[in-house]
């Protein structure tokens, strides 16, 4: 499986990770926050009934094309954007616009803007900062998860990696419950995409 890294457009060196500055996206990208990433999965019930995902190697193969060429290399390029326009209200809101038109179905839409909403929601009570309440409306969620990174100043490359993880992960997750793989292949999965990366 290719590397979730290949998807990072620029590499940032931070001196910062060794002292926990990341452990913010290790909280807000866990399943425990709540936005309900486990009601989606990417039309992954509809490949494991028609069986283009059957096991642990269709998976990787469907997860590195939505990686490499579909909504997670989309995605990342909208936390990288509105990670770098935090500061910037106005720029933001453009991006978040552009993100919910490029959804590509009513569904897709539909669970980008419940996400990134909810997110937006925990992170307001939780994590307060003045680029969440300049979001306003529905949100699209790597919108709010580049704008919280980038107002709190947590580094991009960091950024991106635990949001290509938690993607992954809860594809992974979606497919041990639909029934292709067990944990242990899930977990092999996930591991794959980690030494792909060194």
């Amino acid at each position: 499986m290719v590397m979730i890294a290949a998807v990072i457009m620029t590499t940032i060196t931070d001196t910062n990770m060794a002292n926990g500055a990341h452990l913010p996206l290790a909280i807000w990208l866990s399943p425990a926050f709540p936005v309900g990433a486990f009601a989606y999965s990417h039309a992954l019930e509809w490949a494991v009934e028609c069986g283009d995902v059957h096991d642990a190697t269709t998976l990787s193969t469907w997860i590195n094309d939505l990686l490499l060429l579909g909504s997670g290399r989309n995605d990342a390029v909208l936390v990288a954007a509105s990670h770098r326009a935090a500061a910037d209200a106005k720029a933001l809101a453009e991006i978040n616009e552009l993100a919910l038109a490029l959804a590509p179905s009513r569904e897709r839409r539909l669970e980008t803007a419940q996400q990134g909403t909810a997110f937006v929601t925990a992170m307001r009570t939780s994590w307060p900062c003045a680029t969440l309440e300049a979001l306003d409306g529905e949100t699209a969620y790597p919108v709010a998860v580049g704008a919280a990174a980038g107002a709190h100043d947590l580094p991009l490359a960091a950024t991106l990696e635990h949001f290509l993880l938690a993607f992954t992960a809860n594809l992974v997750s979606a497919a041990v419950r639909l029934g292709p793989i067990g944990q242990t292949d899930g977990q092999r999965v996930t591991a794959g995409a980690r030494q792909q990366k060194q």
